[in-house]
C-alpha cells in the first residue's frame, strides 16, 4: 500500500467571516505527482498556507506522516517534510547561490558562525541532488528564472523533503525549461518525494499529473484521475461553466495596413525586422527568452529608440521619440508584468482605469471633471466584466484576471488603432484566459490591430492570423495557424526545425 505522505480532512477557513475554505478533503501520497486547481481565488492558496503551517483552519483535521494535527505550524510542517516553492521562489537576489542554499540550513541547524567551507560543502551537496550545474558564487538576481527556480528546489530538498508544493511553476518559463523542470520532477517522483503541483496551464497538468483535486469558491469539486477528464470537462469543473476554447476564425481579408515596419534595428536586440499589421487582424510574435520579442513591443511604444528602419502608422511615417509619441499615433501596450509595469497596485481600480487619459478630465486650470471621470470608469468596469463591488477600492484586491482586465482598460481608454499585449494571459485562470481572447477577437471585429506577443502556443494558434517567430533579433518564420500544429510551432521556436521567412 502506497504512503500517505499528507491528507487534510473536512478544512474550514474563514477570513472576515468569508469562507476562503469550506469543507475541503485532499490526500497525497508519496511518489505522487498531484495536480491542485482552481480558478484565482478559489482557495487554492489558503488550502497551501494551512497544508504548510502558516494558516491554522478552523475546521478540520492535518495527518502528516500518520501524525493528525489539529493545527500545524510552519516548523512541524518543514520537519514533516512539507516544503513550498512559491512563484517567488522566496530566495534572496542580492546574495549568492551558495549562501542561498547554504543559509537556512544552517540556521536550522542552530549555527551562528558563518563557515564558509562548510556553506559551500552543503551547496555542492544541494545541486548534486537534481544535477544542476550552476556556479556558486554567482548572484542569484543575475540568474535565469529557469535557473532560481532550480535553486529554489536545490534548497528544498536540503531537509528530509517528502512534499514539495510548486505554486505556478511554469508561469515564466519556456517550453523548453518546462521541459526541463518536468524531468526534474519524474526524478524527484523516482525517490519517493511526493509533488503538488499548482498550475492553471491545461496541457501542463495533463501531461505531468497523476490525480487532479479541483476546488471551486473554497469547495472541493473534485478528485480523479486524468483518464477520466478531458480538458473541457477539467475547464468546467474550474469554472462552474462551459470554456469555449474554439479557434477565433478571423477573415481571409482584413482591412488596410495600420502597422509598417520596414528594416528595424536596435543594436545588440533587434536586426532588419520587417512585418505589416492590418486594421482587424490579430499577429502573433513569439520567440525564446532573449528572441528580441518584449524588446520590439517596447520599440514600438515608444521606449527604445530604433538605430536604423522605418515605422508607418495608417500610411504615415512616425518617429517615437516616447510613450507620449506612440499614444499619439494610436499605439497603446500592455506589457508582459502587469504588477510592476502596468498597474498602481495601492491605488484604486478607477485611477488606474483612467491614468493613461487624465489629461482628457483635467482642465487647464488642473480641475478634474469627477462626472466624466466616473462615467469613464463605468463604462469600462461594464465593457470588460471587471468583477468588483466598487471601483474605489484598491486594485490589488483584485484576481489576476480582473487586474490584467483593469490595464486593458487603461489603454482603451486611449482609443488606440494598435494594441500590443506582451504575455496577455500569463497567471491568469482558465476562466478569465477564455474571456480576454473573447475581448481581443470583439476589438479585431470592430477593426483594431492587434499583436499578441506570448510563448503560449495554444494560445497563439487559437487566437491568432498569423505568426511572427524572432531569433536573435530576427524575425526566422511567418507561419499559418491553419496549417500548423502545436508540436511544430514549438520546433520553429526551439530551432529543431526552420522554415522560410515571408511577411
Amino acid at each position: 500500500m502506497v504512503e500517505t505522505v499528507i491528507s487534510v480532512r473536512d478544512l474550514s477557513k474563514s477570513f472576515a467571516g468569508v469562507k476562503a475554505l469550506d469543507g475541503v478533503n485532499l490526500e497525497i501520497r508519496a511518489g505522487e505527482i498531484h495536480c491542485l486547481a482552481g480558478e484565482n481565488g478559489s482557495g487554492k492558496s489558503t488550502l497551501i498556507k494551512v497544508i504548510s503551517g502558516v494558516y491554522q483552519p478552523d475546521e478540520g483535521t492535518i495527518e502528516l506522516n500518520g501524525t493528525r494535527h489539529d493545527k500545524l505550524t510552519p516548523i512541524e510542517a518543514i520537519r514533516g517534510g512539507v516544503q513550498v516553492i512559491y512563484q517567488d521562489f522566496s530566495i534572496f537576489p542580492n546574495l549568492s547561490v551558495m549562501e542561498n542554499l547554504a543559509l537556512n540550513h544552517e540556521l536550522s541547524q542552530g549555527r551562528k558562525l558563518v563557515n564558509w567551507r562548510r556553506f559551500r560543502t552543503i551547496a555542492k551537496e544541494a545541486i548534486a541532488k537534481i544535477n544542476f550545474h550552476v556556479d556558486l558564487d554567482a548572484r542569484v538576481g543575475d540568474l535565469s528564472v529557469a535557473d532560481k527556480q532550480l535553486v529554489a528546489i536545490s534548497r528544498a530538498l536540503l531537509h528530509d523533503t517528502k512534499l514539495i508544493i510548486m505554486d505556478e511553476p511554469t508561469t515564466a518559463l519556456t517550453n523548453r525549461e518546462v521541459e526541463a523542470l518536468f524531468r526534474v520532477i519524474l526524478d524527484l517522483k523516482s525517490r519517493g518525494i511526493a509533488i503538488l503541483f499548482v498550475s492553471h496551464k491545461l496541457g501542463e497538468v495533463f501531461e505531468i499529473s497523476e490525480r487532479f483535486t479541483i476546488i471551486r469558491n473554497g469547495k472541493l469539486v473534485v478528485t480523479s484521475l486524468p483518464e477520466e477528464l478531458d480538458h473541457k470537462k477539467f475547464a468546467h469543473y474550474m469554472t462552474g461553466r462551459e470554456v469555449d476554447d474554439v479557434r477565433f476564425e478571423q477573415p481571409e481579408t482584413v482591412g488596410e495596413p495600420v502597422l509598417e515596419v520596414e528594416g528595424l534595428g536596435l543594436e545588440g536586440a533587434l536586426e532588419d525586422i520587417t512585418f505589416t499589421l492590418h486594421a482587424g487582424e490579430v499577429l502573433g510574435i513569439t520567440g525564446l527568452l532573449g528572441s528580441g520579442r518584449t524588446e520590439l513591443a517596447l520599440t514600438l511604444f515608444g521606449l527604445f529608440p530604433t538605430d536604423s528602419g522605418k515605422i508607418r502608422v495608417k500610411g504615415r511615417a512616425v518617429r517615437l521619440g516616447g510613450i507620449r509619441d506612440a499614444i499619439a499615433n494610436g499605439i497603446a501596450y500592455v506589457p508582459e508584468d502587469r504588477l510592476t509595469e502596468g498597474l498602481m497596485l495601492e491605488r484604486s481600480i478607477a485611477d488606474n482605469i483612467v491614468v493613461a487619459e487624465l489629461d482628457e478630465f483635467t482642465s487647464p486650470l488642473g480641475m478634474m471633471d469627477s462626472t466624466r471621470r466616473q462615467s469613464e470608469v463605468d463604462r469600462w468596469v461594464a465593457d470588460l466584466k471587471i468583477a468588483t463591488a466598487n471601483a474605489e477600492n484598491p486594485v490589488n484586491t483584485l484576481s489576476g484576471g480582473n487586474q490584467q482586465r483593469v490595464v486593458l482598460a487603461k489603454w482603451l481608454a486611449t482609443n488606440p488603432d494598435i494594441l500590443i499585449l506582451n504575455g496577455p494571459t500569463v497567471g491568469v485562470d482558465i476562466g478569465s484566459k477564455s474571456d480576454i481572447h473573447l475581448i481581443l477577437q470583439d476589438l479585431a471585429r470592430g477593426g483594431m490591430g492587434i499583436i499578441v506577443i506570448s510563448d503560449d502556443i495554444p494560445e497563439l494558434l487559437q487566437t491568432c492570423r498569423r505568426i511572427l517567430i524572432l531569433d536573435e533579433g530576427r524575425v526566422t518564420a511567418e507561419v499559418d495557424p491553419d496549417t500548423t500544429t502545436e508540436q511544430e510551432l514549438s520546433d520553429l521556436i526551439t530551432g529543431a526545425i526552420t522554415a522560410g521567412v515571408g511577411v
